[in-house]
């Protein structure tokens, strides 16, 4: 089973060139964001390796997720709203790579990730098997995630958050995408000074 989280700081040899090559993709147009405020890239950030490093590190072989922005960057500005909050992701595993400059990221209420908890049932994750999804009183993931994340994810009083992962430049976090999570919330009043990461969705790979 692979670790619920973990942080790699210092993760890329030269995090400032993939932060310029970040900054000069093409992004989404203002507005036109889906569910997530900000914006994403249109392509991903070429960025070879990346999958071999992760895997290495947790020990077991990933590829990117089809279907998923895997590889994609996003700007998120202090302004910027979204659609929907607290969610889980349609991968194998997730990860987010910050780089948003250090200053930017030591500033008070900087944008990490945030984890949490559902109040009303107690879960902090969807189920991983059939003993945990019975222990819930729910008869199927489907139902459960329609009435407890899709239900309440813009509804901030249902939950509680349980640990927020502090950004910080050059940081990787990889974590289960079936954990309750959110961005914190973006900052800064253009591209250079927003809220920028690369979103990681792996698929495990066939053997």
């Amino acid at each position: 089973m692979l670790p619920s989280l973990t942080i790699i700081d210092d993760f890329l040899t030269d995090p400032w060139a993939a932060r310029r090559a970040a900054l000069a993709l093409d992004y989404a147009a203002p507005g036109s964001g889906g569910n997530y405020p900000g914006r994403d890239s249109t392509t991903a950030l070429p960025m070879d390796g990346i999958n071999a490093a992760v895997s290495r590190h947790v020990g077991t072989k990933l590829v990117g997720a089809p279907g998923t922005e895997h590889g994609h960057c996003r700007l998120t500005r202090k302004s910027d709203k979204g659609r929907s909050g607290v969610h889980v992701d349609p991968a194998f595993y997730s990860g987010i790579l910050y780089l948003s400059r250090p200053e930017d990221c030591a500033r008070p209420g900087a944008g990490g990730t945030d984890f949490f908890r559902h109040k009303r049932t107690g879960l902090e994750r969807v189920p991983q098997n059939g003993a945990e999804l019975a222990a819930t009183g729910y008869d199927n993931l489907d139902d459960l995630v329609a009435d407890v994340v899709n239900k309440d994810t813009t509804q901030p009083a249902k939950w509680e958050r349980v640990m927020r992962v502090p950004m910080r430049f050059n940081r990787l976090v990889l974590f289960s995408p079936w954990q309750f999570h959110n961005a914190a919330p973006g900052f800064g009043t253009d591209d250079d000074s927003a809220r920028l990461v690369m979103l990681l969705f792996f698929g495990r790979a066939e053997s």
